[in-house]
């Protein structure tokens, strides 16, 4: 699997989970040598530098544990041969040149007591991922029919600056009411009001969407890639004499290590 080209530059956004981390959302940060990554419940998020060494690809590994995922953006150099690519898809980077922000009167804020709905609504329509905890990396908005909710919106990632438009999704009984739209606004709102600029992400193949957020007033500032690929398990090690197995780390904690 060959690199996806990306430009060189100090762009926040050309590197947005590094920049978020070491900015805005450090206070999330776990970190290994040169790795750092969201907590595993709040975004699945990895940033790794630009030239990762093997060294840096080792610490990821720590960090997300045998048969953990390591999912990353932005990328120029694909993970090592033997981790198992479980996720390749291309996407594009949008950003806010004339969005005409304004709030949704149908929108309320969501919070934690929130979740488990926001969890199945996520289940049901697939946007990207979302987790227990996503739900604190912003402001997220939702609708509500006859007390159920039925679309959402939020923000993911904070470069210093920017703020990532996500989660993004309409039950299937209201589409094309104009909630998605309504609701991207109003985070864009909120987002401006803190003096921050909109972006956002989308696969390149869901072209429907694109034209979507280009109709809302965002272009494209670039394409990207995004990868989940699976840690190596260490493979299991025969104890001499008695036919059973133990991992690597079962021998080294019998070893005192």
């Amino acid at each position: 699997m060959s690199a996806p080209h990306v430009t060189g530059g100090e762009h926040p956004l050309d590197n947005p989970v590094r920049a978020a981390l070491t900015g805005p959302h450090s206070h999330f940060a776990e970190e290994r040598g040169r790795i750092l990554r969201y907590p595993a419940d709040v975004a699945p998020w990895v940033a790794i530098p630009d030239a990762p060494q093997a060294e840096d690809w080792a610490d990821a590994a720590a960090l997300a544990g045998p048969g953990g995922a390591v999912t990353i953006t932005a990328f120029r150099e694909p993970p090592p041969d033997d981790w198992e690519i479980t996720f390749h898809a291309e996407g594009v980077q949008l950003v806010d040149a004339g969005v005409a922000a304004a709030p949704f009167p149908q929108a309320v804020r969501l919070g934690p007591a929130d979740v488990p709905e926001m969890l199945d609504l996520v289940a049901r329509t697939r946007p990207g991922p979302f987790l227990p905890r996503t739900v604190e990396l912003g402001t997220y908005l939702g609708v509500r029919r006859e007390g159920a909710l039925v679309a959402m919106a939020g923000e993911r990632l904070h470069p210093p600056g920017w703020s990532e438009i996500s989660g993004v999704c309409t039950d299937d009984s209201v589409r094309g009411q104009g909630l998605g739209s309504g609701l991207v606004l109003a985070v864009a709102h909120e987002i401006r009001k803190r003096g921050d600029t909109p972006f956002l992400h989308a696969s390149a193949s869901n072209t429907d969407a694109v034209r979507l957020y280009e109709s809302l007033g965002f272009v494209l500032r670039r394409r990207t890639s995004f990868l989940s690929a699976r840690v190596p398990v260490p493979p299991p090690t025969l104890l001499s004499g008695t036919g059973g197995v133990r991992r690597d780390g079962d021998a080294r904690a019998a070893a005192g290590l």
